[in-house]
């Protein structure tokens, strides 16, 4: 741990779910009672915008009824008194690192609370927004073209270059609570690897990447990762 300098952290939905955040598709292949394809692609905002923008409505306003849980206030922790670099790229579009605290924080597939303007490209925070009723851009003010700045299947991620910069110079890639199964997150793994990082997974059960890791731990994010932030910061 005294030769680690530069630590990147993936965060996934096994985070967040401690925390009472539906996971984003359940064992049923549903997320929140609707097909994935029903209000996570470019083609279902196209199809039918007002379905999506209530689904994503209903989502914000659950959010503000659930809190950050022992993990992400560990991360925080971590963030803040951690002296070298690190990055925190989470999978979940929700503010519960935010929250939490962190700082160094990249939200890979958007956040809930984000709106982006197709008219003029500029995105807007939207807390309280009800974007079924479609509001104007902040940005604008043009009417119509407002949708949720979440990436959807189909989509690229967000800041791709600046992630895999941060992976081919890390000393320690951390994988918490995801299942493995969805690239390009998935691929971190190797890609750190292959640079000569050290590779922990954090998770409730083995991904379907597991192999790839130098160690695993298996349990609740809740319980893990704070031993492991008060393991790391012992060496600080």
């Amino acid at each position: 741990m005294r030769d680690i300098h530069n630590i990147v952290i993936l965060t996934g939905a096994g985070v967040s779910a401690e925390s009472g955040v539906a996971t984003f598709r359940g064992p049923d292949g549903l997320w929140e009672g609707h097909r994935v394809e029903d209000v996570a692609t470019p083609e279902a905002f196209a199809r039918d915008p007002d379905l999506v923008q209530k689904f994503y409505d209903e989502r914000r306003a659950k959010l503000k009824t659930v809190e950050p849980n022992a993990a992400h206030q560990a991360l925080a922790k971590l963030d803040q008194a951690w002296p070298g670099d690190l990055l925190l790229v989470t999978q979940n579009v929700d503010d519960l690192h935010d929250r939490a605290g962190s700082q160094r924080l990249l939200h890979m597939h958007g956040e809930l609370n984000s709106a982006w303007c197709l008219a003029c490209g500029e995105r807007s925070s939207f807390l309280d927004g009800q974007m079924a009723l479609d509001p104007a851009c902040p940005k604008c003010d043009q009417f119509g073209f407002l949708r949720p700045d979440i990436v959807w299947f189909g989509e690229m991620p967000y800041e791709m270059e600046r992630i895999e910069l941060a992976l081919a110079q890390c000393d320690l890639f951390v994988s918490i609570g995801t299942s493995g199964a969805v690239y390009p997150a998935a691929g971190f793994v190797q890609s750190a690897r292959h640079y000569g990082a050290q590779t922990l997974e954090i998770n409730l059960y083995p991904s379907e990447g597991s192999f790839h890791f130098h160690e695993s731990r298996m349990g609740k994010a809740g319980e893990l990762v704070p031993d492991w932030v008060e393991e790391v910061l012992s060496h600080v």
